[in-house]
Order: structure tokens, then sequence, then C-alpha cells
């Protein structure tokens, strides 16, 4: 009888513990939500790619829609653009580029993978160093 007991006090704790954490991770998916709708809208910069011996520079528009992203490119690929999803956590703002791209250029071009941030309300800036191979920047105005 003591067994059944301990187990059915093992059994209960394990379904509040469980339906607690499905709660608590449902609230930080809405904040999540929330937080990215600040940056919602459309913008409009300069991307900037600094190599050892040259830095290119090309116009660029990303719009930010529910967690998604459209990035333009252009014919010289500085940027390429790109398209797909995007979150921000820890001070970091993350791409996640959903395009197939073929092997002839620079992939580090396109929006994709994990950058620092600023953002103020109207300008956002976006940049990382790749792997020695470039210093990578997007400076934007929300429009």
């Amino acid at each position: 009888m003591r067994t059944l007991n301990f187990l059915s006090t093992i059994l209960t704790f394990s379904i509040l513990l469980f339906s607690c954490n499905k709660e608590a991770v449902k609230i930080e998916e809405e904040q999540q939500i929330e937080d990215l709708k600040i940056f919602d809208g459309t913008y409009t910069g300069t991307f900037i790619v600094q190599y050892n011996l040259s830095t290119k520079t090309g116009p660029v528009t990303l719009e930010l829609n529910n967690g998604k992203h459209i990035c333009s490119g252009n014919n010289d690929r500085i940027p390429a653009g790109g398209s797909g999803t995007f979150s921000t956590k820890n001070g970091k703002i993350t791409f996640i580029d959903k395009m197939a791209w073929s092997a002839d250029f620079d992939h580090y071009l396109v929006l994709n993978g994990q950058y620092n941030y600023s953002f103020d309300g109207k300008k956002l800036t976006i940049s990382v160093a790749k792997n020695n191979v470039g210093q990578y920047e997007y400076k934007f105005d929300k429009n």
C-alpha cells in the first residue's frame, strides 16, 4: 500500500511539473513573439563588407515581420540577400536563411547566422566578423 501511495504521489508531482513547464514554455514563446514585434517594419540602408585588402558596399532593404525576414540582394551579391526566420536572444539576433544558393561566392554575404545588433527603434545595425574572412555590417534606418 505504501508503494502505491508513493507511486501515486510521484505520478501526481510529475504531471504537475510537466504542466507547469509547458505553461512556462508557452509564456516564454509568447514573450519572444511580442519582443520580435518591435522589429517589424521595412528598413533601408547600406551593407558593408571589409575584407583584408578591400571594402565593398551596396544598398540593402530588409523586411522584418512576425519573426520572418526578407533581405534584398544585388547582382554583385554585395549583399546576396536571403529570406527565412529571425529571433533574438541574449543581445544577439539570429537569421535562418531558407534559400538554396550556388557555391560560387562568399556565403557570408547571405544574411544568415548569429549577429551582434543595436537597435534604438529607428536605427538598426547588424554586424559580425566571420572566421577571419571579413567584417560584415548592415546599417539600416527604419522606414
